[in-house]
């Protein structure tokens, strides 16, 4: 056979492959709005740049007539191509092959294009589709899915890691995704969960649908699984694109700039944000929109916790990820949830060289026996350790009310912030001034001919010492007060002087975080 024949072989066998689980399948798959794995990828990465790997790998099983089936490229699709001219490793799940089953040879492709990914130092994107293990395959089927978790683990910290979730994630599947730094996930198409309706009904005699028990609502808003939730496949790959434009190629680099642009100022005027009354809210998004780049701000987890805001943003036209408080929303409190969302934000950051903006404006940690019994102490250090553990650039801007450990977890200067910066506004002191002045002058008030006059005078009192932020500037802790339309100066200044910062830890293996 020469190379004409050959090569037309060639030619029929990819065509074969690439079929994937033929016509009847992709259109079912269409059917329901979704992609098949080829467009997916296709749709993500700059057009014409995929190149595909491993075509032709089979499928392992023997057993159950395994051996009699044809599972082409054994249902997930791998490669690298690029993101806005930059390399990236990819894969996906094909829904059409067997379910996007995982047996054997499919965990093999998935783990030698993350192993490429590491040796390359390049972003991972792992688009998931597909019904769990390939229960013919058994035990090598789990040990598949091992071998992924080992590899999402050692390159955390090393490498970007998405996870895409475009249609079922079940069973032990669904810890590659926790184990990544991003999870995006489609309304009405992505499913995650550990134990389907099905098992659930037998076991514990509950009804429930798979959307409401893992659709992508439920881990946008109530778990915080999913870290961007998008109307369709298109919004979501417009997401990732976003997000990529962000973010560095890996730990040794830092994201690639862009041009300085001047914020919005006419749409958000830092001046008239915040309302003259202190007990008003505000959304604090408007204030990073008025200190930032072009006004644009990428928010992660938006319906999740959000009385904390994180996110990414560009100052004079480098990387940012600002945390920020939400006084629209729980009047900012830091809980159980938003003290997690926002440490592991803290810690990618710090992972991947991207110098942190903090801005401050809460009443402290949520009180309540419900948050006590839920492990506010535990959770709520974990954004403690995670500030004090950084050692990129850390910016702080206090904006309004900074009272007891809230304070001090907001990236103080105690946890090692670099430059803390205040608006005349601030608030700092151990609580607010109603119970602080209940405490303080409780005989003074008890004893007094008009208790209620005796503490509005005392109330007043506490404000006109604490409402302020000159105690704190006098101890040092405040390194600046500024005005609040000199804030991206200042933060513009800070970012720049240190961009070289170099700060050491102690040598140690690891730490042991509040986990």
């Amino acid at each position: 056979m020469g190379l004409k024949q050959k090569t037309a072989d060639l030619k029929k066998r990819m065509r074969e492959a690439i079929k994937g689980g033929g016509t009847k399948a992709i259109e079912k798959q269409k059917s329901i709005g979704k992609k098949t794995a080829r467009e997916r990828i296709i749709s993500i990465l700059d057009p014409k740049s995929f190149y595909e790997y491993d075509l032709f790998v089979e499928h392992a099983g023997k057993d159950f007539d395994m051996d009699k089936k044809y599972l082409p490229g054994d249902g997930v699709v791998t490669g690298t191509g690029t993101i806005n001219g930059y390399p990236v490793c990819i894969y996906a799940q094909d829904f059409t092959v067997a379910g996007g089953s995982l047996g054997w040879m499919h965990a093999k492709k998935i783990t030698k294009i993350m192993d490429h990914a590491m040796k390359l130092k390049v972003p991972l994107i792992g688009i998931n589709d597909s019904g769990g293990a390939r229960i013919q395959e058994g035990v090598n089927a789990l040990a598949g899915y091992g071998e992924i978790f080992f590899r999402n683990t050692m390159a955390s910290g090393v490498i970007p890691q998405i996870s895409v979730i475009l249609g079922p994630c079940a069973g032990g599947a669904v810890y590659s995704p926790a184990l990544t730094d991003f999870v995006f996930v489609v309304d009405k198409v992505s499913k995650m969960f550990i134990t389907g309706p099905e098992v659930i009904k037998t076991v514990l005699g509950e009804e429930i649908s798979m959307e409401e028990l893992g659709g992508a609502r439920v881990h946008s808003e109530t778990s915080g699984n999913a870290h961007f939730f998008a109307e369709s496949e298109e919004a979501c790959f417009d997401q990732i694109k976003q997000l990529m434009s962000f973010i560095p190629w890996n730990n040794e680099k830092k994201a690639e700039p862009f041009p300085k642009k001047a914020p919005k100022t006419r749409q958000y005027n830092i001046e008239s944000i915040i309302p003259s009354d202190p007990r008003l809210p505000y959304d604090v998004r408007e204030v990073i929109r008025a200190i930032c780049d072009d006004s644009e701000f990428l928010e992660i987890q938006e319906l999740f916790a959000p009385n904390i805001v994180i996110g990414f943003a560009r100052v004079a036209g480098q990387s940012v990820g600002c945390i920020a408080n939400q006084p629209m929303c729980m009047a900012g409190v830091l809980d159980v949830d938003s003290s997690d969302k926002a440490a592991r934000f803290v810690r990618y950051c710090d992972s991947f060289n991207i110098p942190m903006l903090t801005l401050v404006d809460l009443p402290g940690y949520l009180p309540g026996i419900d948050q006590e019994h839920a492990g506010v102490i535990r959770h709520g250090a974990k954004l403690l350790y995670a500030y004090s553990e950084a050692t990129v650039p850390k910016i702080t801007v206090i904006l309004r009310k900074a009272y007891g450990g809230g304070y001090i977890a907001m990236c103080s200067h105690h946890l090692r912030a670099d430059f803390v910066f205040a608006w005349p506004t601030a608030e700092i002191a151990v609580m607010g001034p109603e119970g602080a002045a209940n405490i303080i002058f409780r005989n003074e008030i008890k004893n007094a001919e008009n208790p209620e006059e005796m503490r509005k005078h005392k109330i007043k009192e506490y404000k006109t010492k604490f409402a302020n932020p000159y105690v704190a500037a006098a101890y040092g802790y405040i390194d600046a007060v500024i005005e609040p339309h000199d804030t991206r100066q200042f933060v513009m200044h800070a970012l720049e002087i240190s961009s070289v910062k170099s700060e050491t830890r102690p040598a140690k293996k690891h730490g042991v975080p509040p986990f």
